[in-house]
């Protein structure tokens, strides 16, 4: 068991990231009340001064980050699922360990882990962590995908002869009916969200990005099993016919839309639909992936679609889309996430913007509001300091300070 960190009661902030009302407060006062925030006020030495204040006041204070598309558990082995089979569950949750705490200590507090290649082990991570047996961020988990058969999100690339294990294929279906019978499967076994493959992947080898694997009537009836269930629907869609499909069927976040155009965009601003891109992997595969020795089908598939994923954000922040972080976290080395926020910015988001869609309006898509993505009373503790008490250099993100987690200090 970890020795729980030492716990805050106030934080005196050279300024507060008020994501909600968009503005920035200088010289404020967060008093901490257990693991929640039970006041927001300014400064006064004479009320808050004391020995047990946490002075950030030379740094900006921001709500703990959200990323909602993470994989901590396993490792992405120069961009082939396969070598998944080669060690136990218990290495994959182990490296999952590791890649939670860099996550934590970058600053995101809070993730959506969007499916493991082995079925449930990133919901045994989350709840080792919730009972502080290892330090991470607070999971909202998705347990295993829903993908049809050879598609994007099954392990393609070994011979025909390999017989995979149930667990790498719990979640194939290949029917409505079998849709939703995989949907209960999954909710029944502890899944906090459903996630369904709605197109090819950039990383499943043979399946095409653009390509939809599933009908509208095969992604309404996941849609209405997960309600069912008291779950929402996590869609990945690279190409704009799939995700048409998924929006018209009432998922509730497109991932990646690196091949969206205008019709996705209206379609998603009519349905309500968050869209969560993935930009910064494409960036990082760029420099990194021929030196990673990343399969050149790979970096291909990634090159095809970099230029246009960057168009669609474009596209959606003019467009007034709601766009939630996150950031495809394995590609790249966990720990990083917080590099997807300066793209934000320089394709059109101002700062606040930016920072609000890893913190408020993540926390409203996932349905976490009342407990995290804001520094408001009643919230959890979880905050993230960066130096400089400004919001004018958004890639200050990468180098935090400090780091909160229900008002115990983390880093």
């Amino acid at each position: 068991m970890n020795t729980p960190p030492s716990t805050i009661r106030t934080i005196r902030a050279g300024a507060v990231a008020d994501v909600l009302t968009g503005e920035v407060l200088a010289d404020h006062a967060i008093i901490v009340d257990g693991e929640r925030i039970a006041a927001v006020e300014p400064w006064s030495a004479s009320k808050h001064g004391g020995a047990d204040v946490l002075d950030l006041s030379e740094h900006l204070v921001a709500p703990g980050l959200i990323d909602l598309h993470t994989h901590l558990v396993g490792e992405l082995d120069h961009g082939s699922y396969s070598p998944y089979l080669t060690g136990s569950a218990a290495r994959d949750v182990l490296l999952g360990v590791r890649h939670a705490s860099a996550t934590l200590r970058a600053g995101f507090t809070t993730v959506r882990d969007v499916g493991s290649f082995r079925a449930f082990t990133d919901c045994d991570l989350r709840d080792a962590i919730d009972s502080g047996i290892c330090e991470g961020p607070r999971m909202v988990c998705a347990g295993a995908y829903v993908t049809c058969s050879s598609g994007g999100g099954e392990i393609t690339d070994l011979a025909l002869d390999i017989e995979l294990p149930r667990a790498y294929r719990f979640w194939v279906a290949d029917s409505a009916d079998e849709v939703r019978s995989t949907v209960r499967r999954i909710a029944h076994r502890g899944a906090d969200v459903i996630k369904i493959i709605a197109t090819g992947a950039v990383y499943a080898t043979g399946t095409i990005p653009g390509a939809p694997e599933y009908s509208e009537a095969e992604l309404r009836a996941c849609v209405e099993e997960a309600a069912l269930n008291g779950l929402y629907v996590a869609a990945h869609a690279h190409g704009e016919e799939g995700a048409l499909r998924a929006i018209r069927a009432g998922v509730r976040t497109i991932e990646h839309g690196t091949l969206l155009g205008e019709a996705a965009m209206s379609a998603m601003l009519d349905h309500g639909t968050y869209y969560v891109p993935t930009t910064y992997l494409l960036r990082w595969l760029e420099d990194h992936g021929a030196r990673e020795d990343y399969p050149s089908g790979v970096r291909e598939k990634t090159a095809a679609v970099g230029e246009s994923a960057r168009t669609a954000v474009r596209l959606a922040i003019e467009a007034g889309v709601r766009i939630a972080y996150g950031t495809d976290a394995i590609v790249f080395p966990h720990g990083r996430n917080a590099g997807q926020l300066e793209e934000f910015v320089e394709w059109g988001m101002t700062p606040m913007q930016a920072l609000q869609s890893a913190t408020s309006v993540a926390a409203e898509c996932i349905g976490r509001s009342e407990d995290v993505g804001a520094i408001a009373p009643g919230r959890y503790a979880d905050l993230v300091a960066v130096r400089g008490a400004h919001l004018d250099e958004i890639g200050r993100f990468m180098y935090v300070s400090a780091v909160l987690k229900g008002g115990a200090l983390v880093v």
